[in-house]
This record gives C-alpha cells, sequence and structure tokens, in this order.
C-alpha cells in the first residue's frame, strides 16, 4: 500500500454500498460518491484528497479520533463533516446512515489558494471538523452529487465551477496555508529570469500565453505578470513580440528561408502577421529588409 490511499480504496477500510458515483465522467481533481453504512468501528488510513461528508439519511451518535483526541457528536441530514487530507483518522457509529463523499485533489485546494493569495501556496491544511452546518457547504455537495447522478450537459466543466467556489469557501473558513518565503522586492529571482527566458526561447515558436509561462515557475498569472514587468521593465506578451521580432532578425538576415517559414518559426501566426508586426518595429518589410541585410 502507498503512504495514502485514495478515494477509490476508501471501501477497503470503511465497507459500505455505493450508491452513486461520479467514477468514468471525466471530471479532474473531484470526486464524488455515496454510500449506505452500518453501524462501523473503523480506522481510516491516511488519504490522498480532502474529505467532506454530507448526512443524507438516518441519524446516529459519532464518534472520530484525530490526532489522539476523540471528538462526539449526532449526526444527520444538514450536518456535515471535514477531513483534511494525509491524516489517520479513527470513525465509530451505531445507526444506519447514507452519506455522500465529495473529495477534493490536493492539487485542486493549492491552485485555487494560489489564485486566492496571489502568490504560489505550497501547502493547505483544512480544519478537522466532525460536524457543521454550512448551507453553503452542503449545497455545493448536493449540486455535484446531482451531476454525478443526472450527467448533464457539460458535466466536467459544471462540476469544476461548482467545486472551485467550494474550495474558496473552504479556504475563508477552515483554512490553515502556508506561503512560501518570498523577497520582498516583488521581483523574480536571478534563477527564475534565467528560467523564464529559456522557456520562452524554447517556446517561442509555439503558443505562449501568461498561464504556461506562470506555470513554467510554479506562479500564479497575476503575481507572474506583477513580477516578471518589475524584473524586465515591460510586461511579458511585449517581451515575448520583441524576441519573436529579434529571432526574425536573425532568420531573415543569415538564412534564405521562405520568410512564411520564419513566420512560423518565431510564432507569427502567418506571413501576413509578421509583416504587420515588422513593419511597425523596423519600418519596413521582410522582404526588404533581408535585401538590405544580405
Amino acid at each position: 500500500m502507498s503512504e495514502f490511499i485514495n478515494y477509490q480504496e476508501l471501501p477497503d477500510w470503511v465497507p459500505g454500498r455505493v450508491l452513486l458515483a461520479s467514477d468514468g465522467l471525466g471530471w479532474k481533481n473531484v470526486a464524488c460518491r455515496s454510500y449506505h453504512y452500518e453501524g462501523q468501528d473503523v480506522i481510516v488510513p491516511s488519504m490522498k484528497d480532502f474529505l467532506l461528508v454530507g448526512y443524507r439519511n438516518g441519524v446516529t451518535p459519532m464518534q472520530r479520533r484525530y490526532e489522539g483526541r476523540w471528538t462526539r457528536e449526532t449526526l444527520g441530514p444538514g450536518a456535515a463533516s471535514l477531513l483534511t487530507r494525509a491524516q489517520r483518522v479513527n470513525w465509530n457509529w451505531i445507526e444506519p446512515i447514507d452519506v455522500t463523499h465529495v473529495y477534493l485533489s490536493g492539487a485542486l485546494v493549492a491552485e485555487v489558494a494560489s489564485e486566492v493569495l496571489d502568490c504560489a501556496v505550497t501547502e493547505v491544511s483544512l480544519a478537522d471538523v466532525l460536524r457543521t452546518e454550512d448551507p453553503v457547504m452542503t449545497l455545493a455537495m448536493e449540486q455535484i452529487a446531482r451531476e454525478a447522478e443526472t450527467k448533464g450537459l457539460g458535466g466536467a466543466l459544471y462540476v469544476d465551477s461548482v467545486s472551485r467556489a467550494l474550495v474558496v469557501h473552504l479556504l475563508r473558513r477552515y483554512a490553515d496555508i502556508r506561503r512560501p518565503v518570498t523577497g520582498t522586492d516583488g521581483a523574480l529571482t536571478a534563477t527564475q529570469q534565467r528560467q523564464i527566458v529559456e522557456f520562452i526561447d524554447t517556446h517561442l515558436a509555439s503558443g505562449l500565453d501568461l498561464k504556461s509561462m506562470a506555470d513554467a515557475l510554479g506562479l500564479t498569472p497575476c503575481l507572474f505578470a506583477r513580477q516578471f514587468r518589475s524584473s524586465f521593465g515591460k510586461p511579458p506578451y511585449a517581451f515575448v513580440t520583441a524576441q519573436r521580432m529579434a529571432r526574425a532578425q536573425r532568420l531573415l538576415a543569415s538564412t534564405d528561408a521562405p520568410i512564411k517559414t520564419v513566420a512560423l518559426d518565431c510564432g507569427f501566426s502567418d506571413q501576413a502577421h509578421l509583416t504587420r508586426m515588422f513593419r511597425v518595429a523596423i519600418g519596413k518589410t521582410p522582404a526588404v529588409f533581408r535585401r538590405q541585410a544580405q
């Protein structure tokens, strides 16, 4: 067994009858299952995902031990439990219950936290809560479960939107977030500057957008754009355009490649696009520049 179990392995530790599952629906970073459970006394190993439990039918006294401490509540419809990822937990209850589980990946929670805080969040811990009556949480869980049942048009996109809003709510109410130590000047480090210049040069002929460049450094797009401008004196788009123009000039001056090939090799959509940009930047067409340079 790996260090953490995934949600598909949970029935090995907590036997129950599956009532509903999102398996095979193409969802990313979020999953949903509903179970019917009889009373049990079980130990759940550390899970890879954050786990939200919504109580649908049945009422039962519930005990849970987390980090050596037992908590006790009576749980039924309208209540919810929250369990942070990577924690071993004891559960004990005596009455039959139907529950809905929503599993949120650590990557999704960290990504949303990074966007919310405009910095690269390395880790998020959610409070361990045996009972909460949180209408926002339970409504989001119901919407996700309903989508697993109805399998509607655009289901993966819909669930992604609902789950991201749910994560924002969890961050506001239940989160402990660790931020990386950063410099105080708001600029990219020398290593990051070298990395992003190399990344841009390598991918100059392909589509370069703000997100792909930010991802290369593990930053959110907003933070990356701000720190890039502070480091290079211009926004990323302007820098990329300048690099494309510089490469086009080198290729036009040193090769006999057709101008349309030069345009594509430099990341312009076509020869006309290169010509327009070249005329604005250089004051002449690529053909004239080539004749004069060679």
